[in-house]
C-alpha cells in the first residue's frame, strides 16, 4: 500500500471545448475508485457528453450516482466524511460470507441520492455483478439503482454476498474488472475506460517511510472493531482472530489476479482511451482519502485526454 499527495485541488470548470459523446467504463477497486469522480469532473469540464456508463463495484457506485444527477452531493459527502463517520456505517455481520452487511451505507447513500430506478435515469447505466454459484457475470440494466449497486459492490471477504433475483452475487470485478462489453451496442463517439488495477508503482525512500507509518497503524479502527467482534465469537467457536498481515496479502493477491483479468479483457476489447491507475495507490477501505484521490483522478484524466479532442 502506498500513499499519495495531492498537489492541486480539483480545477474550476473550464469552457467546453467540444461536445463529443462518450461511453464511460468505470472499473472496480474499492476506495481507489474515488478517482472516478475526478475523471468525470475533467470530462464534464472539457465538454464531453457522457451518454452511457458501465461500471462494476465502486465504478457502479460512482457511475450510478452520476447518472442519477447527484455526484455533487456525493462528492461533498465523500470529501467531508471522517474515519469515525465511516465506522458508524459499518454494520458488522454474523454471516461467514463477509464482515459487513452493507445495509447502513446503502441506506445512507439512498437518502443522499434518492431512490431511483435505472430505466428512469437520463444516462444509460449498467452495473456488473457476479453470480458466484453459476460462475457468470450479470449485467443489471433495470430495477432499483441501489439494489444494482449493492449487488455490484460485494467485495469478497469484506461485504456479505447479496441476493439478486434469487442468485447469490458478489463483486462485479471478480470476472470483469473493467466492463467494456455493455458499451458495444452504444453509438457514441468514443469509449473511455478507467482501470484501477494498473501495475503497482515502485517505492521511493520517501514513500517507503510513509508505508512504514501506515504499517505501524495497521490495526485501523475498522480492523480493531472487526477484531473485537471476532474475539467475542471465538469464545465458543474456536478459530483465532484473523492475522491482518495475511488479510493484506490475500487482498493484494486478489488485486493482482483482477489486474491480469483486466489486462486480457482490455486487449480483447480495447476502448479508444484507457486511463489507468496503479493498484496500490491506496488501501481498499481508505475512503477517508477522498480529496486527494479525486484530485488525482482529475490530474490523470488531464494527462491522458488533454489532446483527445484534437
Amino acid at each position: 500500500m502506498t500513499t499519495i499527495k495531492a498537489k492541486t485541488k480539483t480545477k474550476a470548470k473550464a469552457k467546453p471545448k467540444h461536445n463529443k459523446s462518450i461511453s464511460l467504463v468505470l472499473g472496480s477497486g474499492g476506495a481507489k475508485g474515488l478517482v472516478h469522480i475526478g475523471v468525470i469532473r475533467w470530462l464534464v469540464d472539457n465538454g464531453y457528453q457522457i451518454k452511457s456508463i458501465s461500471g462494476c463495484s465502486i465504478g457502479a457506485l460512482i457511475g450510478g450516482i452520476y447518472a442519477a444527477g447527484q455526484l455533487d452531493e456525493f462528492e461533498k459527502w465523500a470529501r467531508a466524511i471522517s474515519k469515525f463517520e465511516l465506522m458508524t456505517l459499518l454494520d458488522l455481520s454474523w454471516d461467514k460470507g463477509g464482515f459487513i452487511k452493507g445495509d447502513k451505507v446503502i441506506n445512507e447513500l439512498t437518502k443522499l441520492v434518492g431512490d431511483k430506478n435505472i430505466e428512469d435515469l437520463d444516462i444509460k447505466f449498467t452495473a456488473i455483478t457476479t453470480d458466484i454459484d453459476n460462475e457468470k457475470e450479470i449485467w443489471i440494466q433495470d430495477g432499483g439503482l441501489f439494489q444494482a449497486i449493492r449487488a455490484s459492490i460485494s467485495i469478497p471477504m469484506i461485504f456479505t454476498p447479496y441476493s439478486y433475483k434469487g442468485k447469490r452475487v458478489l463483486d462485479g470485478g471478480i470476472f470483469n474488472p473493467v466492463p467494456v462489453g455493455p458499451t458495444f451496442v452504444d453509438h457514441n463517439d468514443l469509449t473511455i475506460a478507467v482501470n484501477l488495477g494498473g501495475r503497482p508503482q515502485y517505492e521511493t525512500k520517501k514513500r517507503k517511510a510513509s508505508i512504514k507509518q501506515i504499517r505501524e497503524l495497521s490495526l485501523s479502527p475498522f480492523k480493531k472493531r472487526i477484531s473485537r467482534f471476532l474475539a467475542g465469537l471465538i469464545k465458543n467457536k474456536g478459530p483465532s482472530v484473523p492475522n491482518w498481515d495475511a488479510f493484506e496479502v490475500a487482498n493484494q493477491a486478489v488485486d493482482a489476479m483482477q489486474s491480469q483479468i483486466a489486462r486480457h479483457r482490455l486487449a480483447a476489447a480495447a476502448p479508444n482511451y484507457l486511463i489507468e491507475f496503479p493498484r496500490n495507490i491506496c488501501g481498499t477501505l481508505e475512503f477517508n482519502r477522498a480529496a486527494e484521490l479525486i484530485d488525482l483522478g482529475y490530474q490523470k484524466a488531464e494527462e491522458i485526454l488533454k489532446n483527445a479532442h484534437k
